[in-house]
């Protein structure tokens, strides 16, 4: 692994966090289609935390308010409902527990058998196909972010732990679930990306430790940036995007993208 490999998986990481087409997915094919060695689930892990920087940083005023929310709430009288702040924080922590359960009791599986690229064709038109069913049954104006429910984050939730298999797309497929609960395109989007706060920060720190003996840390500290950096600039692209369009493109390009895999890896077979 040299800076140009690192920074060139880094700028993948950041393009394709927040886009519902699968960060893992891309950092599993760029490598295999130019003939690199695979990165790893560890290694990209490590990438998400320059993406869950971009997110804190989007973010930040919103996840000072629920935590200051939800400090005020374990001082308030008894019996005194939380806030629309709290009960956010709150969702964002019962909406993470199905993946870290399912993570630690599939993590062979997630490094090992999941990073077939056979795997990552299916998860890609699986995907594209239930994001097309939500747009074409759910209205454009949905329910925004303040109406979420416990239900709704337990649903999420459940979806979110489906995106530890690669093509699944963590943000396309919680954002497919938010639809399909009746959240607007939008509000789908912005809870998606809170919700990757604490997976991914609980992910990220986790994997250090499986790192590769000798990797080393300068190139990985400039992937972890460019991550961060474009995956800034992502963010605002699509919460953009999503005001005014729908998932149509994304279905679109996870279809191509499945296609293309079948055909390079297995279509002279």
């Amino acid at each position: 692994m040299n800076a140009f490999h690192a920074a060139i998986l880094g700028l993948v990481q950041g393009i394709t966090e927040f886009l519902p087409i699968s960060s893992t997915a891309h950092l599993r094919i760029v490598p295999a289609m130019l003939d690199w060695d695979d990165p790893g689930a560890a290694f990209t892990a490590v990438l998400q935390l320059g993406t869950l920087a971009a997110v804190i940083v989007f973010f930040l005023g919103e996840l000072v308010r629920m935590v200051r929310a939800a400090l005020g709430a374990l001082t308030a009288p008894s019996g005194t409902r939380p806030s629309i702040d709290a009960r956010h924080l709150g969702y964002l922590i019962v909406g993470t527990i199905p993946i870290g359960v399912v993570g630690l009791l599939l993590r062979h599986a997630v490094e090992g058998a999941f990073r077939s690229l056979w795997v990552v064709a299916s998860a890609l038109i699986v995907v594209a196909l239930a994001l097309a069913w939500v747009e074409r049954r759910q209205p454009t104006h949905g329910r925004d972010l303040d109406s979420i429910d416990l239900r709704d984050a337990i649903l999420i939730g459940c979806a979110q732990a489906l995106a530890l298999v690669p093509g699944v797309s963590r943000s396309g497929v919680t954002m497919t679930a938010g639809r399909a609960a009746g959240l607007d395109r939008v509000s789908s989007a912005r809870f998606s990306f809170l919700l990757a706060t604490p997976i991914t920060f609980g992910a990220g720190l986790l994997e250090l430790r499986h790192l590769p003996a000798g990797l080393p840390l300068g190139p990985l500290a400039l992937g972890v940036v460019v991550s961060a950096v474009v995956g800034l600039l992502a963010i605002r692209g699509l919460i953009r995007w999503l005001g005014r369009a729908g998932f149509g493109a994304f279905f679109a390009y996870r279809t191509a993208l499945a296609a293309l895999i079948l055909w390079t890896v297995y279509g002279h077979r």
